[in-house]
């Protein structure tokens, strides 16, 4: 049994949108992925008062990849061009696979909008190889009581799965390239195995506390890059922490982004925007 060991930490970097708080870690400085993890934005946490605006992402396309989205505290609206729809709450996740093309939007619902709370959301986007880009769009919506939990270390350490096989549970979304994904809640001093990474990169985010990997001590709001070769990973929770952690085996394709489309020609993307222009993503009316 081999450890991963940490190669580098890597800061969030606040970036706000409109009246929206946001920290991004990936992209960033010397990071350009963990393949096939691409980006993850940091929203909140924040308070809104009544009678505001929401979340200000209405309709817009993506081809190329999939999103996951995590509803820590606060809610969001869900409308796709594929006819989905949904709100979702705390502890709830929404995975889409924008996969060929679709026109999606990330609202407050009225509610949120009227009576203002708490709002806390990630979104990360993973990537998806050359033969699945331009698979069929799907969406699934899972609220916290759709996802499974594992209790460790005498239940100082909780796992909630949301892909991917975990001791006696398996996560309700089976995605299309293996990615596991979960949110961990540890107590101080709590801590949770993991094996079987040897050759998958690892996407670790401390959202809240800080925790410790191989005897480094890791803060909120920060990303860890561990190496690929490793196969065990122990994480421990100091003193409390709040975690989202995944892991794939990394694609090794090339990688052209342009705005709302990933994929891995600059051709293709050329195609993605002739496409959307021409109306071939369909369209959502708010």
């Amino acid at each position: 049994m081999t450890h991963k060991t940490v190669l580098a930490l890597h800061s969030a970097r606040r970036d706000d949108i409109a009246d929206l708080t946001t920290r991004r870690p990936l992209p960033g400085p010397g990071l350009d992925q963990v393949d096939p993890f691409l980006f993850l934005n940091h929203h909140g946490p924040q308070v809104y008062p009544p009678n505001n605006r929401g979340l200000p992402f209405g309709p817009h396309p993506h081809r190329g990849f999939e999103t996951v989205s995590f509803i820590l505290s606060g809610e969001m609206a869900h409308l796709d061009s594929g006819g989905h729809e949904s709100v979702i709450g705390p502890g709830g996740v929404q995975w889409m696979t924008a996969g060929s093309g679709l026109v999606h939007a990330e609202i407050s619902p009225d509610r949120f909008k009227r009576e203002g709370g708490p709002l806390e959301i990630l979104q990360l986007w993973v990537n998806l190889p050359p033969h699945l880009k331009m698979a069929p769009p799907r969406y699934i919506g899972l609220q916290r009581e759709d996802i499974p939990s594992h209790d460790a270390d005498d239940g100082r350490a909780r796992l909630h799965l949301i892909s991917g096989t975990y001791a006696d549970i398996t996560g309700p979304i089976d995605t299309l390239t293996g990615v596991f994904m979960s949110t961990l809640d540890l107590a101080g001093g709590g801590r949770i195995h993991f094996d079987g990474l040897a050759g998958r990169n690892v996407f670790l985010y401390v959202v809240d506390g800080a925790v410790r990997i191989a005897g480094r001590e890791i803060p909120r709001w920060t990303l860890v890059t561990l190496d690929l070769a490793g196969d065990h990973l122990e994480i421990e929770g100091l003193p409390d922490a709040r975690l989202a952690f995944g892991h794939a085996a990394p694609i090794g394709a090339p990688v052209v982004a342009h705005g709302p489309f990933v994929m891995n020609t600059v051709d293709e993307i050329r195609q993605a925007i002739t496409d959307y222009n021409a109306g071939k993503f369909g369209n959502v009316r708010l």
